[in-house]
């Protein structure tokens, strides 16, 4: 089959099969493409789509970057249920598998060692929000706007203003507690920044956002550790997701969503030539 190669991941050879209906970007099935003591796991997708000047233009259309992304978690989740990836960056795009093998080769005792620092582990992600005001059931009826003197105005508004203050100290401490607490049943743990409400649609303040480094056969004593959390402060929201291939320990080099490709050897990400 012709076209570009594009690769999901890295990881060391494994004998259980992907799941056969699985396909990645484009609806390609992904394939492995070995290379000594590593595999690329890749798809083919059309140089229509994915050459240069193709995927500059694609890049404003936030459909199509969607339908790749989830795409692309999904072949890297299948992953992570038979071996530990070290997933590339979204749009990583080969000419052929000459030029993935070249990556490897390039990049092999980097991978090597990530994936020794890596097997067996996942990563667990929790995030706390403070919600932005209390739920009021429908029978609820809001409160009607008395008259007031400017001086009791402003001190109501002091009020208010304490309280938010409290209640975002509570949420602060509940949060640090929280961290030092889950860090301590995983092997590393990783701080980023809180996430804006209007781009992540997350209802609510968000005052934790963590990842965690943890043996995947102790997962479910971590989970055990978040769940009994849930319930210890009715202003705030615990979230757990995962468990994830560990993006936010793959290497110094990677934050936040990029992940274990860096800039390959012969070929290009999102928005980048193919050499």
């Amino acid at each position: 089959m012709t076209g570009l190669r594009y690769v999901y991941a890295v990881c060391r050879p494994f004998g259980t099969p992907l799941q056969a209906q699985l396909t990645g970007v484009g609806d390609d099935p992904p394939r492995l493409v070995p290379h000594r003591d590593l595999v690329a796991v890749v798809s083919h997708v059309p140089e229509a789509d994915f050459a240069e000047e193709s995927l500059r233009a694609h890049l404003e259309d936030l459909d199509w970057l969607t339908a790749v992304a989830r795409a692309h978690q999904g072949v890297i989740d299948a992953l992570t249920t038979v071996t530990t990836p070290l997933p590339l960056r979204l749009g990583t795009v080969f000419r052929d598998d000459s030029g993935v093998r070249s990556m490897i080769e390039a990049r092999e005792e980097n991978f090597l060692r990530r994936l020794d620092r890596l097997e067996g582990r996942v990563e667990w992600g929790v995030k706390v929000f403070l919600e932005s005001e209390p739920e009021r059931s429908p029978e609820q009826p809001s409160p009607q706007p008395t008259a007031m003197s400017g001086r009791d105005y402003l001190r109501r508004r002091r009020e208010q203003t304490r309280s938010r203050e409290d209640q975002w100290q509570r949420a602060e401490t509940f949060a640090t507690r929280l961290h030092r607490t889950l860090a301590g049943f995983a092997e590393d743990s990783r701080l980023h920044a809180p996430q804006n409400p209007t781009l992540s649609g997350h209802r609510g303040r968000n005052v934790l956002n963590a990842a965690y480094l943890v043996p995947r056969g102790q997962s479910e004593t971590f989970v055990e550790q978040v769940e009994r959390t849930k319930d210890d402060s009715p202003e705030l929201r615990v979230e757990l997701t995962g468990p994830w291939a560990a993006y936010s320990f793959a290497g110094e080099e990677e934050a936040g969503e990029e992940t274990a490709g860096g800039e390959p050897a012969g070929g290009r990400t999102a928005g980048e030539g193919i050499a």
